[in-house]
């Protein structure tokens, strides 16, 4: 059965950025940690998302300790944090391997976040926005920097049905902690 462009209920796709990383010398890439403003920035990204109403029902999150972190941190700032799933698939990933990862997710799920790595995830937001709200794609197109956080939405009846130019670019943040 074929289904028409739009069918489906609303869905998002939240895309997030890791915070801020140290370069700790001797430290692996996958192991580096946040940078003091990282763990600032961090939590300030989950109060964004939750004063935008963007909670989502499953986190798919890097393996790399920096990416990990930025979850447990954002995560933290709600009262039930959903279920995540740690995906080595997204350390490093693509345009292609971030969208085979994200087809996978069940149809019951409405708001997905993913966290993960640029050019990687820059990539992926530019290649799935058909269209932006505003100036969303100009910023992006310019810079989508750490803690950065993308919401594109999209109609379709599950996930794997989200492809090329399908969704529209409503919002693009970059929530900042206050130093202390």
């Amino acid at each position: 059965m074929i289904e028409r462009a739009g069918a489906g209920p609303l869905r998002h796709l939240v895309v997030l950025r890791h915070a801020k990383s140290a370069r700790p010398q001797g430290v692996p890439d996958h192991a580096r940690p946040l940078a003091p403003r990282g763990r600032r920035d961090a939590p300030a990204a989950g109060r964004a998302l939750a004063e935008a109403d963007m909670l989502p029902g499953l986190a798919l999150c890097s393996t790399a300790v920096r990416a990990r972190r930025t979850w447990e941190l954002a995560a933290a700032q709600w009262g039930t944090p959903p279920p995540v799933r740690y995906d080595p698939r997204l350390y490093g990933a693509g345009v292609h391997d971030l969208l085979a990862v994200v087809h996978e997710v069940p149809a019951e799920i409405e708001t997905l976040l993913l966290v993960g790595h640029n050019p990687g995830l820059e990539e992926l937001i530019l290649t799935l926005a058909g269209d932006g709200l505003d100036d969303t794609l100009d910023r992006v197109r310019t810079k989508f920097p750490t803690s950065a956080v993308a919401v594109l939405s999209w109609r379709g009846t599950a996930w794997h049905d989200l492809t090329p130019g399908g969704a529209l670019l409503t919002s693009v943040t970059v929530p900042r902690g206050s130093g202390h």
